[in-house]
């Protein structure tokens, strides 16, 4: 019996796809089971952490992971979860919040190459350029027209990198409303959690159906074949990180890295 299609292989936005995201359940596991997740997520991070050491060693390349979603869609959870695997000397997190006045001075894709992970590096983006063609066009934040050229000039930046030796690979934590609505509530609730709550993330709230129609706009204009973007199913949060953390693994170990030959040395060297 063949073995069914990898998460990598499932969860990708084929290049060329409308994405609509009526038509995929938040809940999908994929048939995976909860109490053999955490095991098999397990496996997937000590893949990980088997990986990096070559892919430092040899910094041919560098590695971009992308992480959109929602307001509680499980941006912090997920890295929290994946750098578990990581030396952090190798990895390096960025945030992107509201921009400076400095950013702002300067093309919308500034901020984001300054923080490009360097080779032998894993960059991680907490949110990203992608906000350009996210909340901006939701908040009308600039005309349409402009954010409408993004789409073109995200994937040539990207074609950029990915030519010059960074792998590109864009996870969308897909959770629906009423999960949201859930785990805004928890927050609110739990005291330790509260200082993450914002009535402005309500405000966000108010407006999902067009931030829907934004994300299936991005992951349908900007999956490729170099930086696909893959839709992580995400009320479950054992699903997500194993999903997260496999295609990953995956993508790294489709890298082959190997460590560099050790120099010319002489030989029976006895170190005193």
């Amino acid at each position: 019996m063949s073995p069914g299609p990898t998460l990598r292989d499932a969860l990708r936005v084929k290049p060329g796809t409308t994405v609509d995201l009526s038509r995929i359940d938040p809940r999908e596991t994929l048939g995976h089971e909860r109490d053999r997740a955490e095991e098999e997520t397990a496996e997937q991070l000590a893949r990980l952490a088997e990986l990096q050491d070559p892919f430092w060693a040899e910094s041919k390349r560098a590695l971009l992971v992308v992480l959109q979603g929602i307001d509680a869609a499980g941006k912090d959870g997920t890295i929290g979860k994946v750098m578990e695997a990581f030396n952090p000397q190798g990895c390096v997190v960025s945030s992107f919040k509201v921009p400076t006045p400095e950013e702002l001075a300067h093309d919308f894709l500034w901020r984001i190459h300054r923080r490009v992970p360097g080779k032998g590096t894993i960059g991680i983006f907490n949110r990203s350029h992608y906000e350009d063609v996210l909340i901006v066009r939701v908040r009308e934040l600039v005309p349409a027209d402009v954010w409408a050229a993004r789409y073109d000039q995200i994937r040539e930046f990207e074609r950029l990198l990915t030519e010059t030796g960074t792998t590109i690979v864009k996870f969308f934590l897909y959770i629906d409303r009423d999960e949201q609505r859930e785990r805004f509530q928890a927050r609110y609730d739990d005291p330790t959690k509260r200082w993450k709550f914002s009535m402005g993330d309500l405000d966000e709230r108010a407006h999902w159906d067009d931030y829907m129609a934004a994300y299936q706009d991005a992951l349908s204009k900007s999956s490729t074949n170099d930086a696909p973007w893959y839709i992580i199913p995400s009320n479950r949060k054992w699903f997500r990180n194993l999903a997260v953390a496999s295609i990953m693994a995956d993508t790294m170990a489709a890298l082959k890295p190997d460590y560099p030959p050790a120099p010319e040395l002489p030989e029976n060297l006895v170190i005193e």
